[in-house]
């Protein structure tokens, strides 16, 4: 099992290195870092792919590794046109801009690119896990994994459309806080992290080694959307928006909870 599953991560590995070199390709050409946010999601479902036909080659294969890959690509499909429709055509995303300064593309691709591969293929471990895992998994915790993924999906789904109508309203207030975002103030975040947390589930519910060794792939998740890359650096940029300080003392940052002081509009 460590040798199929060495080699399920091992072209894991290389499936995401390839889509990150192409994606440096793509973000020399348009000058900017966030086309990386299209690959994001993409990077998964190759994962989920190559996992899920290599668990055939490995003998294990089972409806799981399908299932996941659904999942998966339901997900990291959404995200990707999602993410390509909003960067489109518009300038660099002010977190890179931020982080980034004046690097030197090549330096700064590493950085951008590599960091990402690498937090796609640590966190793609459940997923990789799956295709190597024949037992006949818990049901009763697929299903729970699945509902926690459908919350997750639709969290992420409907707040990336409730911001996107706020975006397209001619007289909007200066901060969206409204539908989802009267009880969280990133929930297209909080989305992201069920959404992973519902995946190791299914994962775990294989055989019992998978749930301790790959809890640290929806744990990076968490991290890398509240601390990292995800909500605390846009809040460096949000906090300076008017109106947005007294909306952040009101509203909970990730997990949704009432907002303090009651229901506002």
């Amino acid at each position: 099992m460590i040798s199929d599953l060495l080699l399920v991560s091992g072209v894991a590995a290389v499936a995401v290195a390839a889509l990150m070199v192409i994606t440096t390709i793509a973000a020399r050409r348009a000058g900017r870092f966030s086309v990386v946010d299209t690959t994001w999601g993409l990077a998964f479902v190759a994962v989920a792919i190559s996992s899920a036909v290599l668990s055939v080659r490995v003998g294990t294969s089972g409806p799981l590794p399908w299932l996941v890959l659904a999942l998966v690509a339901v997900w990291g499909l959404r995200l990707a046109i999602h993410m390509h429709r909003r960067n489109h055509g518009a300038g660099e995303d002010p977190r890179y801009a931020e982080m980034l300064g004046d690097t030197p593309f090549g330096k700064a691709a590493l950085r951008v690119f590599g960091i990402q591969g690498l937090a796609a293929w640590l966190v793609s471990w459940p997923v990789q896990a799956v295709a190597v895992t024949g037992s006949e998994p818990m049901w009763w915790l697929v299903a729970v994994g699945v509902l926690v993924w459908v919350v997750g999906v639709g969290f992420e789904a409907i707040g990336d459309a409730q911001l996107a109508a706020y975006k397209r309203s001619e007289d909007r207030p200066p901060v969206m806080e409204t539908g989802l975002w009267r009880y969280t103030r990133h929930p297209n975040y909080f989305g992201d992290a069920c959404v992973w947390w519902g995946l190791w589930l299914v994962g775990a519910a294989t055989v019992w080694w998978v749930g301790p060794v790959t809890v640290i792939a929806p744990v990076a998740m968490t991290y890398f959307l509240v601390h990292a890359t995800g909500a605390r650096l846009l809040e460096e940029t949000m906090m300076k928006r008017p109106g947005y300080p007294e909306y952040a003392a009101r509203t909970s940052m990730f997990v949704p909870l009432p907002p303090r002081g009651g229901l506002v509009g």
